[in-house]
């Protein structure tokens, strides 16, 4: 393939056929491929965008792509609340992969919801084309997660916690106080650089015009998980995962430690970096640390 490459994966289900958008850099029949999979549930490929690094320092080939329901992949916008289930996003990743055909040999980088999916799918499927697996920032449990949400937000005013459980209780979290404060969350916990970066932005703008995925999945925002994956958790299966695994976190992550450790006490063979100067996007904030982790692990580093 040449060095840059992009088009659409049919994914049917059903009797619906949606499409999967994807860009690939690099050529992935001579050299494995790296799979990112982006976050939200509901973001876009945009933000991932940094991981170009991968292929413009190593050579190493990169795929991104938009889950359905998100940015230039098909959208389902009437589609029942239980049609967005992890299940349906491995389907789409095992189908991505063979249409690409690097089912057989390839790596697979996941960021928030996308390392969820990642150890979902790493823990069931256990494809034998795997062979190392990134988990960035990422919960092993919705409950653990929303327990360090919790602890986050007690740092905040009172007043502050307040008006944001208010909010959620009367069902105005459209208001744009509850917006606002959700934005200064985020500017604590998830990307700390002022401006934002573009691509960054963008991502969210995607999420903003089409929120059905996040809100079904997750709810009215990072503070309050009402979402089907209110109890979402892969701790018990997480023996499963055969894979060297790459663990990345940071102490101010939206992500706290405590939800990140059933990866790193389950997983048999799994290594685990904290990033001191970054919160939830250290590609942003901490670029060279983290390509610099991620492609030692890349290049063969023993866990």
């Amino acid at each position: 393939m040449s060095s840059e490459l992009i088009g659409y994966a049919p994914f049917t289900l059903g009797k619906e056929t949606y499409q999967t958008w994807y860009k690939i850099l690099g050529d992935v029949k001579s050299h494995r491929p790296v799979v990112t999979i982006h976050g939200g549930p509901g973001m876009s490929h945009h933000y991932m965008l940094p991981h170009t690094e991968l292929f413009t320092q190593s050579g190493i080939p990169v795929v991104f792509y938009d889950q359905i329901g998100n940015g230039q992949s098909s959208h389902v916008r009437d589609g029942p609340k239980d049609f967005w289930t992890p299940e349906l996003f491995m389907d789409e990743l095992n189908n991505l992969l063979k249409h690409l055909e690097i089912y057989d040999d390839f790596d697979l980088l996941g960021q928030s919801w996308g390392g969820m999916l990642a150890g979902q799918y790493a823990a069931t499927h256990t494809p034998p084309g795997l062979k190392r697996l990134i988990i960035a920032n990422s919960p092993a449990s919705v409950p653990l997660l929303s327990g360090g949400t919790d602890e986050l937000l007690s740092k905040f005013s009172k007043e502050f916690v307040e008006m944001v459980r208010k909010h959620e209780e009367l069902g105005t979290t459209e208001s744009q106080e509850y917006q606002e404060a959700t934005m200064l969350f985020y500017k604590k916990h998830t990307c700390t650089l002022d401006p934002w970066p573009e691509t960054l932005i963008e991502s969210f703008a995607v999420m903003d015009k089409n929120p059905t995925v996040y809100r079904t999945m997750i709810g009215p925002s990072e503070f309050s998980c009402t979402g089907s994956l209110k109890e979402w958790s892969i701790v018990d299966i997480l023996h499963k995962v055969p894979y060297p695994t790459l663990l990345i976190s940071a102490p101010l992550d939206q992500v706290q430690e405590a939800s990140v450790l059933p990866f790193f006490t389950n997983i048999p063979r799994v290594k685990w970096v904290e990033l001191q100067n970054s919160t939830h996007l250290a590609m942003y904030e901490e670029p060279e640390r983290y390509f610099k982790v991620i492609l030692d692990f890349l290049g063969g580093t023993k866990v």
